[in-house]
């Protein structure tokens, strides 16, 4: 579909990636990885034709339909969200406008034998024959389908985006291009501003989709359950293997092995060869010989170790002054927005040094919570703050209050005080941001450059007591990881919201769960917390929620008929689960094989036959599963 050749991008002089080239074909599902500022943005808009190249070019399929979901998008003002995602049919909403007026035409002439309404019948048949094709009947039943998957109720439809926030919005700009058929689809993290059950709606219909999908996502669980093929952007290189992002890591660690391993032997033939050309020179009889060898190096292909970009921001966040052993005291707080009842009766007590996470689904409080804490929304009930807290907060937004018209060094001037603004430069350097990239203007960064730029200006403000709603969005692994280590030596009170158990293990020793207007808290981390709930992760428990919330039919009401065929799907699907894992652990050491010992493996003439065989049975069980799990929902 899209052929990549020879791409290269530079920016101020230094190339962001140089001479790249791959192709995406039908069901590749690539995540594109790599740290902040490596290129992974700028790669999508290349794809998208939205800038171009300085070198290269992307050669596509005709006609092709291409998608892309960006960080930043604009809405009209005045749409509802109904009327928004139908943009998505812009076609359809044509022929719509059409036949209404031939239906109000054919209405009101009555010349039913003139050759003017004869030709008005045919454009009728020829449109409605087009309509249908296009799915006209269909489409809006389609969009309640996407609009409800990704979170949003029926209440919400007729209501205008604009009561609507940022992530919200975004949900919709991801409707529209979901339900738009495109061939391809450039995804720049679809899953910031998404809740557990809506990323698992997520994953289910990108697995089905047919045509390329690109995503660019520092979420680990959503690239391994989606895609099939990673491509990272490191030091203005590619690296491309057809593996989902954690077998990635592992294949590309055993190869750089490999390479060290080669690269080491290499260097001690080189040794060996450098000390007999020396020891043949001296001799008259010998210096052919040395010649030869001197030739012999000069020929040989030098083992090349692919380069690891190890640079990461250095985070500290400093106490300000100790504070009373209560931190904050909560009585019987609550908070309504206009009729619907967010919050009722919380009730809790933060202690100086603890580390407490809020956990539960999206638009179950959390959020509001920690804008109560911090003193931005009114609220009934009581909250207080105690002896000498001084609050830092970094709302899960934060990067928005930016000013993208200003530089980066502008910012951190603008919010210094006169005891640190001379160690502005120093903490920007901490954060990565070095030499010239000081003077780029907020709004050309990238979503995790500008995430970065609002920590950063956060160490400008003294505080003892840290609130932190999802600051992991938009940061690339590597950069979470060192947030993560900072936030464990944070000497201080921390109160993160996270939907992240990654980043929260080992990271928090109190939980509190959110739940219908309430509050329930767990004395440790989160690991307890997901023990006593009984399941091995945060998605586990949005899986369980919803089905509790379903209407319940007892079993005894199925025949005994129905049981058994029930019984018997059950045993299938889990024999059928377990061919399949059994086939992927297969073909992945063949893959990582193949990588190592290419030339061996393929000498025997049967390889590629039984590698192929096993590709396909690997597809067929993957049909079967599907089948059988679909007979499966109609007993549910």
């Amino acid at each position: 579909m899209l052929n990549i050749h020879n791409l290269s991008v530079s920016f101020g002089g230094e190339f962001l990636f140089e001479e790249v080239s791959f192709r995406l074909n039908a069901g590749d599902r690539v995540g594109l990885i790599g740290k902040n500022g490596a290129g992974k943005s700028t790669m999508l808009k290349l794809l998208s034709k939205e800038m171009e190249a300085d070198t290269g070019t992307i050669a596509s399929d005709k006609d092709i339909k291409i998608g892309f979901l960006k960080q930043d998008i604009d809405f009209i003002q005045g749409r509802t969200v109904l009327e928004e995602s139908y943009e998505a049919f812009e076609e359809i909403r044509k022929l719509e406008l059409q036949l209404d007026k031939i239906n109000n035409e054919l209405a009101e002439r009555t010349d039913y034998d003139s050759e003017a309404y004869n030709q008005l019948m045919i454009d009728l048949n020829e449109i409605t024959g087009r309509y249908e094709i296009l799915g006209g009947y269909n489409y809006q039943g389609d969009t309640e389908k996407v609009l409800q998957g990704l979170g949003f109720q029926r209440e919400d439809f007729n209501k205008l985006t604009d009561t609507f926030s940022g992530g919200w919005r975004m949900r919709i700009e991801l409707a529209k291009l979901l339900l738009q058929k495109n061939d391809v689809l450039l995804l720049d993290e679809p899953t910031n501003h998404l809740d557990i059950e809506s990323i698992i709606w997520l994953e289910q219909f990108l697995k089905n989709y047919s045509g390329v999908v690109v995503i660019v996502s520092h979420d680990k669980m959503f690239l391994d359950n989606v895609t099939n093929r990673t491509i990272e952007i490191s030091l203005g290189k590619i690296y491309d293997y057809n593996k989902p992002y954690s077998k990635y890591l592992v294949l590309r660690e055993e190869i750089r092995t490999q390479q060290l391993a080669s690269q080491k032997n290499q260097e001690k033939q080189i040794q060996q060869t450098e000390k007999l050309i020396e020891k043949f020179r001296a001799k008259a009889s010998k210096a052919s010989m040395a010649q030869s060898l001197i030739k012999k190096l000069d020929r040989m292909d030098r083992i090349e170790v692919d380069e690891d970009d190890n640079s990461v921001m250095n985070i500290q966040f400093p106490v300000s002054v100790q504070p009373g052993k209560v931190v904050i005291e909560a009585e019987k707080v609550d908070k309504n927005y206009g009729s619907k009842e967010v919050l009722k009766d919380i009730s809790l007590l933060i202690e100086r040094n603890s580390k407490t996470a809020f956990v539960g689904q999206n638009g179950q409080g959390k959020t509001t919570l920690a804008k109560i804490i911090v003193g931005e929304i009114e609220h009934g009930g009581n909250l207080k703050l105690g002896h000498n807290v001084e609050l830092g907060y970094f709302a899960q937004n934060q990067a928005e209050y930016l000013d993208g018209e200003i530089t980066v060094l502008d910012t951190m001037i603008n919010a210094a005080n006169e005891g640190n603004r001379s160690k502005v430069r120093d903490i920007l350097g901490s954060f990565l941001f070095r030499g010239d990239e000081v003077e780029k203007k907020v709004k050309v960064l990238s979503g995790g450059e500008r995430n970065r730029l609002a920590l950063a200006k956060m160490l400008l403000q003294p505080f003892n007591v840290l609130v932190m709603d999802e600051p992991t969005n938009h940061l690339d692994i590597k950069s979470k990881n060192v947030l993560k280590q900072a936030l464990q030596s944070f000497e201080g009170t921390l109160i993160l919201v996270s939907h992240d158990r990654d980043f929260l293990q080992g990271l928090t020793n109190k939980v509190y769960e959110f739940k219908d207007r309430k509050i329930k808290e767990y004395l440790g981390d989160i690991n307890f917390y997901l023990e006593q709930r009984n399941v091995s992760d945060l998605r586990e428990i949005e899986k369980k929620d919803k089905q509790n919330n379903r209407p319940k039919e007892s079993k005894n009401k199925l025949s005994y008929e129905q049981q058994k065929k029930l019984k018997s799907l059950n045993n299938r699907i889990s024999k059928i689960e377990s061919n399949i894992s059994q086939l992927e652990k297969e073909l992945a050491e063949i893959d990582v094989e193949l990588a190592i010992n290419y030339d061996e493996i393929t000498s025997d003439p049967n390889f590629f036959e039984s590698y192929q065989a096993k590709k396909e049975q690997l597809e067929q069980l993957m049909v079967d599963w599907e089948t059988a799990t679909e007979e499966l929902e109609l007993y549910s």
